[in-house]
């Protein structure tokens, strides 16, 4: 199970995450709590291993604005998280990754054909687009409508649920952001739990 912990902010964090296993490191560019200045994200992506994701995170920015801060900052991928048209994805040169508040069957319906190399499926909308520490029901969306898309499953996750969450979705990799955080600063002990929780989960899955 691949792990993307969002909404880093310092070099230290995003190394301790990779050394506990993570697979992708998200850089948040909308407006957030959040938010990280461009030359702190390029400092940081600067001192990641090739093989780690560093996805940057958008909201109805445009495409210009978009690829000058990719090709800035070194990011891989690029997560839109607002209300982009497809044309939007298909203009940029990098893999896209589209966020979708999920609320219902018809959401899934209205994003299946959305050209993007995964679909990130996230709780309500909240103060920002993302981020907002909220599940929606895992066992109430059917997704066979999904069935050609690869998934990111974000939203309301952390330490304790993300097990359940990973064996009711069966995702590609799951995304936490405030689920590993303290007093709205990351905590390192829950990244590496949650890190643990979710690499283990496939395992202890099929041996059942």
């Amino acid at each position: 199970m691949k792990v993307k912990i969002c909404g880093i902010t310092d070099a230290d964090t995003a190394l301790a995450a990779v050394n506990y296993g993570a697979d992708a490191i998200g850089f948040v560019f909308a407006e957030s709590k959040r938010k990280v200045e461009l030359e702190k994200a390029k400092e940081i992506i600067a001192k990641l291993p090739s093989e780690v994701l560093k996805v940057g995170v958008f909201v109805n920015e445009t495409v210009e604005e978009i690829e000058k801060i990719a090709n800035y900052t070194g990011l891989t991928h690029i997560q839109l998280h607002g209300d982009e048209a497809a044309s939007i994805s298909e203009k940029l040169t990098l893999p896209v990754i589209k966020a979708a508040s999920i609320e219902s069957n018809d959401t899934l319906e209205e994003i299946k054909n959305y050209p993007c190399e995964y679909l990130l499926l996230d709780g309500p909308k909240g103060k920002y687009r993302g981020g907002n520490g909220t599940a929606f029901n895992w066992k109430n969306i059917n997704l066979d409508r999904l069935k050609e898309k690869k998934i990111i499953l974000a939203g309301g996750l952390n330490p304790d649920n993300v097990e359940e969450a990973i064996q009711t979705i069966q995702p590609e990799m799951v995304d936490v952001s405030s689920g590993v955080e303290t007093d709205g600063k990351k905590d390192l002990q829950k990244i590496k739990k949650f890190i643990e929780k979710a690499k283990g989960s496939l395992t202890r899955r099929i041996s059942i």
